[in-house]
């Protein structure tokens, strides 16, 4: 058996572009939540929601687009893609924050260490979701 990076990658290319795409969400989202705080001086509540909208956003083109290739391409399924996106990311938002609360608030253990599980959670969740509602293969695709 030979070791091959190619065989490698393209066996694993849908996950490898999400998790890359992930951290370049991170960073939009880091990055414009800095530009509405620091720079443009709104609070933290108003930086972090166009922070995280701007973020979805961004991730939501690079996943439909590198990610699944999504091939919708009428109006009406455009706009039920990014529906989708969006409440999945609030969906899987709300469960990550109840279980970090779980494990600091109830359980009263480190915060750090809850939000790593919440966060492995909430990345799996999302891909999974994804995969199998958002951008689910069609008898088009």
């Amino acid at each position: 058996m030979t070791f091959s990076l190619k065989k490698i990658y393209n066996h694993y290319q849908e996950t490898i572009l999400y998790l890359f795409f992930g951290g370049a969400t991170t960073v939009v989202s880091i990055i414009t939540y800095f530009i509405f705080s620091s720079l443009v001086h709104f609070n933290y509540s108003l930086s972090y929601v166009l922070s995280w909208l701007i973020s979805v956003l961004f991730a939501y083109l690079t996943n439909r687009i590198w990610v699944f290739h999504s091939k919708v391409n009428d109006l009406l399924g455009l706009f039920r893609e990014i529906w989708q996106f969006y409440l999945a990311r609030i969906l899987t938002g709300i469960i990550g924050w109840v279980i970090m609360a779980f494990g600091v608030s109830i359980l009263h253990q480190n915060d750090l260490l809850w939000n790593v599980i919440q966060n492995i959670f909430v990345i799996v969740s999302n891909y999974v979701l994804s995969k199998l509602f958002i951008f689910k293969k069609t008898e088009y695709s």
